[in-house]
């Protein structure tokens, strides 16, 4: 009988294997920490207040801050009040880049959030929840002396939250307020070399427009974009990993298909992850560099949902297929208890996804956080794929459980089996375990690294050696997942060896069905009972 790779090989040649999976796994991580820069970049942005001169009764379309055809500026809004101009006629202007510089589609996204200055004044006071109400445009050029084109425009909405350390005298007019950054814009390419963006903050006492939103004295903005040179280091490392998963991948599902039965269940799951996993490799990122594709972003979400989806449906029918016991293997149909949260969350995720950068896409200003209701439906959406995933690992611990408790009673039995077929079934047993515990580290080491990189300033300094741990985490997280799809692909191929004379004639007996049943895969697709029938078949002849 022909069981997987893994079955028949020697634990010299496993233990081979997994050292240069290793090294290559700690290769991941270098090109990461040693060879790209930081994944992302954050500029601080001071909007300049222009003045929105009329004419022919038209305000201008755009405001430069700088430059040779600039805006004319004012200093502050003491200067507007004593020169009676207007709050609808002050317009905040950036510019994006920075004077003598130029964005690049390498940069890949543009994330921008927005924190206001606000002065308390006791005739002028921010009222408790108040909404800010901004008027915003973005235009684009790719040559300084070209005419601005339109991106987009929108009126948007924003909560303030701010508070105020002092108490509220007259002694403490001035002094800022500290209010929380607000969600501002989001774009998913960076095709042209110059942005500008034009920001209006409308007042109308009838209609309670930006009334009681205190006393504004400027607008930030920071901007954070995709480092280059880590574009450049990403898109290496998915044009070097696509060949490879997909080579391994035609090269598994030949070996199934020159088998004389037809594919199991468990067979076609890693070959679906191996699909997964391609499709996230491909890198299709290579087009953006020459085409506005704003959809990018969203695209790159969804590629990873159908991913992780894959995965944690993996783990729950590579236990399942694993259960002796179980008389429900080798069908997709009795894993819809533990298969469904993972759709069901992953659904939730999806349409939380198209909620948020579905929208961007035609308003890079919309943010799905700003209003109640949208606040409401991103947190239930949020709370039932949360509620899905405790489900599904509880539904996986209790499997993994089970799986385990199987295996203990089983080795009961090995000691009456011949010494051959008692080393390859311990043999199983053990790389069963060693399985688990490598996708337990897997995980693990997920989780680690992404909390790493979040409570860490992002780099290590040995030395003269710098480290970048956020790319360091990027590239190996990304590696990892490779080498186990590539690993899982190559060792549970199925195998051309036989397990010999003596394991096929050996013992025989009542509990054969069950020693046959201790193989890491099934290679008799009608379940426990077939193969319980063969074993006694066998132990007639």
């Amino acid at each position: 009988m022909a069981g997987a790779i893994i079955e028949n090989m020697s634990t010299r040649k496993l233990c081979i294997v997994g050292g240069i999976l290793l090294v290559l796994q700690v290769i991941a991580f270098l090109v990461g920490g040693l060879i790209a820069p930081s994944p992302t970049t954050a500029v601080p942005y001071m909007s300049v207040k222009c003045i929105d001169v009329r004419k022919n009764h038209h305000k201008t379309k755009w405001l430069m801050p700088w430059g040779p055809n600039h805006c004319k500026k004012l200093k502050d809004f003491d200067e507007a009040v004593s020169r009676q101009i207007e709050a609808n006629d002050i317009v905040f202007a950036v510019h994006i880049p920075l004077p003598s510089k130029e964005m690049s589609p390498w940069f890949q996204f543009m994330l921008f959030i927005m924190q206001l200055d606000i002065a308390f004044k006791m005739d002028n006071d921010l009222k408790e929840n108040a909404e800010i109400t901004l008027d915003v445009s973005l235009a684009y050029r790719d040559d300084m002396f070209d005419d601005w084109e339109e991106i987009a425009h929108a009126i948007e909405i924003r909560k303030l939250k701010c508070t105020f350390g002092s108490p509220k005298t007259v002694e403490s007019e001035g002094r800022h307020y500290d209010c929380d950054f607000l969600p501002f814009m989001e774009i998913g390419s960076v095709a042209h070399k110059y942005y500008l963006i034009n920001i209006r903050l409308p007042v109308n006492d009838r209609k309670g427009i930006n009334v009681g939103i205190g006393e504004i004295k400027d607008i930030r903005l920071v901007g954070i974009h995709q480092n280059g040179g880590f574009t450049k280091v990403w898109f290496a490392m998915k044009t070097f990993l696509t060949p490879s998963i997909l080579i391994i991948m035609v090269w598994y599902w030949r070996r199934i298909t020159l088998m004389t039965r037809a594919p199991v269940l468990l067979e076609k799951v890693i070959f679906a992850l191996g699909i997964s996993m391609t499709f996230i490799n491909i890198p299709v990122e290579w087009f953006s560099i020459g085409f506005d594709w704003t959809w990018m972003l969203l695209f790159g979400d969804i590629r990873q949902g159908i991913f992780y989806a894959m995965l944690l449906s993996f783990w729950i029918i590579f236990c399942g297929e694993h259960m002796m016991d179980q008389n429900e293997r080798n069908r997709l149909s009795g894993y819809w208890k533990q298969v469904g949260p993972i759709a069901v969350g992953s659904f939730c995720l999806f349409v939380f996804d198209m909620c948020e950068r579905g929208v961007q896409l035609k308003n890079p200003f919309y943010s799905i956080w700003t209003t109640e209701v949208g606040t409401e439906l991103a947190m239930a959406f949020i709370i039932v794929a949360g509620i899905c995933l405790c489900l599904y690992f509880l539904f996986l611990c209790f499997m993994v459980f089970q799986v385990f408790r199987n295996i203990s009673g089983k080795q009961s039995s090995l000691p009456a089996m011949s010494k051959a077929r008692r080393l390859h079934y311990e043999g199983l047993i053990f790389r069963f375990k060693f399985l688990m515990l490598i996708t337990l580290a897997c995980a693990a080491m997920t989780v680690i690294f992404f909390i790493v990189s979040q409570v860490t300033e992002g780099h290590w300094k040995w030395g003269d050696m710098t480290i970048q741990v956020n790319s360091a985490f990027f590239t190996g997280i990304y590696g990892m997942w490779n080498l186990y799809v590539f690993a899982l692909m190559f060792l549970y191929a199925p195998s051309h060896k036989n397990y010999g004379e003596d394991q096929s004639n050996g013992d025989l007996g009542v509990n054969s069905g069950e020693e046959l049943q201790l193989t890491t895969t099934i290679t008799h697709v009608d379940g426990p009972t077939e193969v319980y029938k063969l074993a006694r078949k066998e132990a007639q002849e």
